[in-house]
């Protein structure tokens, strides 16, 4: 059964929501939503990142955007509640989407970076 996740599951800035919408436009029907995942062997064991999902699964939370969904699995929800996506572009042609741990979640490192929604580490 899909969960609905909230704000205090997972949220992000306007800034990141735009970038979203912005990519979104021009991916595969076939892609479903972004799963936003987390790995160990980041600063303080947890690392976070993005891919493009063309499927979403039974045990699967999902948080409605318009024109996408985000993705997480419940085993990596326990590591991303109260993280807050951002994007961030300085001009100087490294954008990426960074997460913030805010003070409510105990996971991962104060500001971990995935650049262009792929893969992930710290910064």
């Amino acid at each position: 059964m899909l969960m609905a996740l909230t704000d205090a599951d997972l949220s992000m800035t306007t800034a990141a929501q735009a970038k979203m919408a912005e990519l979104f436009r021009d991916v595969d029907e076939a892609v479903h939503g972004v799963r936003v995942y987390a790995t160990p062997g980041g600063c303080s064991g947890v690392s976070f990142g993005m891919t493009f999902a063309d499927t979403i699964n039974p045990n699967d939370g999902v948080r409605d955007f318009e024109g996408y969904k985000l993705v997480v699995d419940d085993g990596t929800l326990e590591f991303v509640r109260g993280v807050e996506i951002d994007f961030v572009d300085r001009g100087d042609g490294n954008a990426t989407f960074v997460f913030n741990n805010l003070p409510s979640s105990g996971a991962g490192c104060g500001t971990c970076g995935s650049s262009s929604g792929s893969g992930g580490g710290c910064s």
